[in-house]
């Protein structure tokens, strides 16, 4: 019975809860048809968000104020920079992936120094940067018209008895980033910045270089998820990745990270995912409009994370 108890506590799992049962409630909607469907859909597209959530929840474990918000404008400008580095060449793949990389790190490192030398909020700086970007993003992307390489575009759609191979690579790359979270001095200094930053200081932890990492490993991770979304999407786009500005964030709270800083949850984050997911194909299922969509999103989330003690979170 404790340990249930125990169990009901956890944050994360009220994330996969909430994904299992509007997953039940759409198979029970269509009388059984295509469940097994559904659960590879939702798990090709639920990566996505979660290779973004993980480093907004590093970011906003950092404390109240941290976020960046320029990640939508970040992944538009990697999906192109992918694309034209890889020139549709199966051997310029690597190649692409890193440059895509390097282009992400170096939104994130600009974002800490807006942060740092401007002294202005992270919400201001990332916001200000991301109208940059999405503006170079325009003119180096204006009618790139450059499909991926045949082999990058159907790695990025490879299953293996039904479960995709990306999903598998990100649960690793997610169970790497928990250990360096609760393992890592890096991490652990995150985690003490966000409790009290004031008392990470006079611990020893170095503020200004951790949270400069931060920033950049945001920035890397929105990098190689415009490279990804233009594999699985088979082109890069400008609006590629605008509907990861809200998702980026929700996924980090619906899985029980803090807004406050201090408390990470990655397991969360890959349940919130699915849960977005699967809700919105739940409501599209429906029939619902795209208005009405929106409301009931939005209603849904705030009830998952009054669920899962979002108001405890948040003091």
């Amino acid at each position: 019975m404790a340990s249930m108890r125990t169990l009901l506590e956890k944050p994360w799992l009220w994330s996969f809860v909430g994904a299992f049962v509007v997953w039940v409630a759409t198979v029970a909607f269509t009388g059984g048809y295509g469940g097994g469907g559904m659960v590879t859909a939702a798990l090709s597209l639920a990566v996505f968000t979660v290779v973004v959530g993980v480093g907004q929840m590093f970011v906003i474990t950092l404390g109240p104020g941290n976020v960046d918000l320029s990640l939508p404008a970040n992944i538009g400008l990697a999906s192109a920079v992918a694309m034209k580095v890889m020139g549709g060449s199966d051997s310029m793949i690597v190649v692409g992936l890193l440059a895509a990389l390097a282009c992400g790190a170096a939104i994130g490192v600009i974002n800490y120094l807006l942060i740092w030398a401007l002294r202005i909020p992270p919400i201001i700086a990332t916001l200000s940067a991301s109208f940059i970007i999405q503006s170079v993003d325009i003119s180096y992307g204006r009618g790139l018209q450059i499909k991926p390489p045949p082999g990058f575009a159907d790695f990025t759609n490879w299953q293996i008895l039904g479960v995709p191979v990306l999903a598998l690579l990100t649960v690793v790359f997610t169970v790497g980033a928990a250990l360096a979270l609760q393992r890592m001095i890096y991490g652990r200094s995150v985690l003490a910045i966000g409790q009290n930053i004031r008392a990470a200081w006079l611990a020893g932890v170095n503020v200004g270089r951790i949270r400069f990492l931060t920033y950049t490993l945001c920035g890397a991770l929105g990098g190689i998820d415009g490279a990804l979304l233009a594999g699985y999407f088979r082109g890069a786009n400008v609006d590629i990745g605008n509907e990861y500005l809200l998702a980026s964030i929700a996924v980090v709270v619906i899985g029980g990270t803090s807004v406050a800083g201090g408390k990470a949850n990655v397991p969360g984050v890959w349940g919130a995912g699915l849960f977005l997911v699967l809700l919105l194909t739940m409501l599209n299922t429906f029939g619902v409009s795209a208005g009405v969509r929106l409301v009931l999103t939005g209603l849904i989330i705030v009830g998952v994370i009054t669920a899962a003690g979002g108001e405890k979170a948040l003091r």
